[in-house]
């Protein structure tokens, strides 16, 4: 693991920590609110123990998501199928420019047409809607990347 990738585990770890925390003290102030007895706080106490489960749901989904996310990026980078963007023109920001991002998710789209059973050219789609700005579909497309390649793996 690299020093940049050490960083960003700390991180999460950090955060993951403090969520627990700020979702311990969520579920006290739950309890003590239900073991008041009247109808309102019982009302609020449930109320407020829905919001660490949802927390912790929350939590999980993202830290599963990205690991999967990563294990698909590392077999992507041991095949040589990356996204090479080393070359497009970028803004100040860093970010590819928008003209470039388009022009690649075109082709990456043709790719993905000609086998879109393939999560190799589902993950490369959904880098290229990355770029291309257009989170939402990167998302679904990640997803339809991650179905496939476990069942690939499966099979």
């Amino acid at each position: 693991m690299n020093s940049g990738s050490t960083k960003v585990v700390a991180t999460i770890a950090g955060i993951i920590v403090a969520l627990s925390f700020y979702f311990v003290l969520l579920g006290q102030r739950g309890v003590a609110l239900i073991q008041d007895g009247r109808a309102v706080p019982v009302g609020l106490g449930i109320a407020v123990l829905v919001l660490p489960l949802l927390g912790v749901w929350m939590v999980f989904a993202t830290v599963r998501s990205g690991l999967q996310h990563q294990r698909l990026a590392a077999r992507i980078r041991e095949e040589g199928l990356e996204l090479d963007v080393s070359e497009l023109p970028k803004r100040p920001s860093g970010k590819v420019e928008r003209d470039a991002a388009d022009e690649l998710f075109a082709q990456v789209k043709s790719e993905w047409e000609a086998d879109p059973d393939n999560w190799r050219n589902s993950y490369r789609l959904a880098r290229a809607y990355d770029y291309a700005g257009d989170r939402g579909r990167a998302r679904e497309t990640m997803k339809r990347a991650v179905a496939l390649e476990e069942a690939e793996r499966e099979a």
